[in-house]
């Protein structure tokens, strides 16, 4: 990254706002610490993921920069503001796809701002635009049951977006798909993020996911969940050139990315061969 852009970046506004957060959940008569001490930024119209083992806390994070979980110590803020529950300015979209089945792929777009009073003229125009930029042509009357799973999230996400919202929350979205429509999805969030940028918290447990979306790469550590190591991938990124490579194989193939898809892995390998403080 030149000098200009590294300035530019770190003098971009924080979008989100973690601060020594702390989270204990009740298990009976034991409390669990789930996440320790977690100090986190995310930057406007960055996209930043956050891998680590399972249990860590990542979908945690993520509920709380939603407003559908808080912390038991610690705040986290939105654009400057404490986060005290739901907001459409903040878009969450999960694993499984939500849409209702019993409304079209347009009115499922639409819903939300039907719900928020957007003028039908406008919705119509929001809707129109987001079928095309997901290549839901042809597709905006059919109902959920008649879409395969790619088209059903790709709807989830169209929905999301229709909203305008500043941050975008994603939560494992292509979990549920098989491979092939994975990677698919995987280039098209790539497109949409380019031709209409906002801030993404990405959660997933594929590494190589996270190398090709994400700016920046956290790795949580095992519970209670701490940041082990924040990887800057957007420099990479532009130094190596990676957009001059159009399908997702291509990039996984460059040195460049190998060397980044390791060093997350030998982070994550690590967890697994430490031993408990005492044992």
């Amino acid at each position: 990254m030149e000098a200009g852009e590294q300035a530019a970046a770190a003098a971009a506004p924080v979008s989100i706002e973690f601060r020594g957060i702390g989270k204990t959940f009740r298990r009976g008569r034991e409390e669990v610490l789930a996440l320790d001490g977690i100090e986190l930024e995310v930057r406007e119209k960055e996209f930043l993921a956050i891998v680590g083992p399972s249990g860590c806390g990542k979908t945690t994070l993520m509920r709380m920069a939603a407003g559908l979980e808080f912390p038991s110590a610690g705040s986290v803020l939105v654009q400057g503001q404490p986060v005290r529950g739901p907001s459409p300015q903040r878009a969450v979209v999960f694993q499984q796809f939500a849409l209702f089945p019993w409304k079209t792929v347009e009115q499922n777009i639409e819903f939300g701002l039907r719900c928020t009073g957007v003028p039908a003229a406008r919705r119509r125009e929001v809707v129109a635009r987001y079928v095309e930029l997901m290549g839901l042509q042809g597709h905006e009357k059919a109902f959920p049951q008649q879409l395969s799973g790619g088209m059903q999230q790709r709807v989830a996400i169209a929905r999301s977006y229709a909203l305008e919202p500043q941050v975008l929350l994603m939560d494992e979205p292509f979990g549920a798909l098989d491979a092939q429509t994975r990677v698919v999805m995987q280039e098209e969030l790539v497109r949409l993020c380019r031709a209409n940028p906002r801030t993404v918290l990405f959660i997933t447990h594929s590494v190589e996911e996270a190398v090709y979306l994400a700016d920046r790469v956290v790795v949580l550590g095992r519970r209670p969940g701490r940041i082990r190591e924040i990887l800057d991938i957007a420099s990479v990124r532009r130094e190596q050139h990676w957009e001059n490579h159009e399908h997702i194989e291509e990039v996984m193939d460059l040195e460049s990315f190998v060397k980044l898809r390791t060093r997350i892995w030998r982070l994550l390998r690590e967890q697994h061969v430490e031993r408990e403080p005492g044992a």
